[in-house]
């Protein structure tokens, strides 16, 4: 908390950004609306770039909270892509603006960038709700194909949680419900949390998508989850996990 806000993570877009994969990424995926709450400009200009290659509409741009919440009522974005520590206090203003962005427009998807993992926040910004929220590392950005599906997902009304935030709540918050789960149902948990698709899960884990199937039914049966459809029921399963 008590970093200096100059220190800055200065991610070089351009080099990791193929034609051929951004224009790819393009032709699969629907334009949205984004707006970028980001105070470094390079790192601003440099998604804005980057999500115009992919077909994007980036409607806005803020380098404060205070711009950003305006460019939110302003801009009618799908999506606010938004850095957790911003002006004015460099603490955690833009979680804050954030939250309030889910309260008051709940149809805008929220996508976190932080240089630190920072468990707390993502628990603040999700507040009982995991629809369209997404918390990752800037290092993130390096993997075009991967940030762009990340935010696909969390626009789409899904979750996108970093891994290694996803590895510290393992850690640290052991449940009497998830102690029920075995060792390949809390793996597969883990990477519904992070958003993975059961396709993107059996692949990872080298299984069929049959098997995935049985193994994310058995997850929700233990964590006594409503029988509604199944993309509520992989909501309520990340909430579980994140002990909400």
């Amino acid at each position: 908390m008590g970093t200096d806000h100059r220190e800055r993570v200065t991610l070089t877009l351009a080099p990791v950004v193929h034609a051929g994969s951004v224009q790819a990424a393009a032709d699969v995926r629907p334009p949205l609306r984004v707006i970028i709450a980001e105070d470094d400009a390079l790192l601003r200009e440099g998604l804005a770039s980057l999500l115009r290659d992919a077909g994007h509409d980036v409607v806005g741009r803020a380098a404060d909270a205070t711009e950003l919440l305006l460019k939110a009522r302003s801009c009618a974005p799908d999506l606010a892509i938004v850095d957790v520590r911003m002006p004015p206090r460099y603490a955690d203003d833009g979680v804050v603006a954030a939250a309030q962005i889910r309260r008051s427009q709940p149809s805008v998807a929220v996508l976190m960038l932080t240089q630190h993992v920072e468990p707390a926040y993502m628990l603040q910004l999700v507040d009982g709700d995991a629809r369209g929220v997404g918390y990752l590392l800037k290092d993130r950005v390096r993997d075009v194909e991967e940030f762009l599906d990340a935010l696909t997902r969390v626009a789409a009304g899904g979750t996108a949680l970093d891994p290694a935030v996803v590895s510290i709540l393992v850690e640290g918050r052991r449940r009497r419900r998830l102690d029920e789960l075995n060792a390949r149902e809390r793996q597969v948990l883990e990477l519904i949390a992070e958003g993975r698709s059961n396709r993107a899960i059996a692949s990872r884990l080298f299984l069929s998508s049959r098997a995935v199937e049985r193994v994310s039914q058995a997850i929700f049966e233990k964590l006594r989850l409503p029988n509604d459809d199944d993309d509520n029921r992989r909501v309520l399963a990340v909430l579980a996990f994140l002990g909400r």
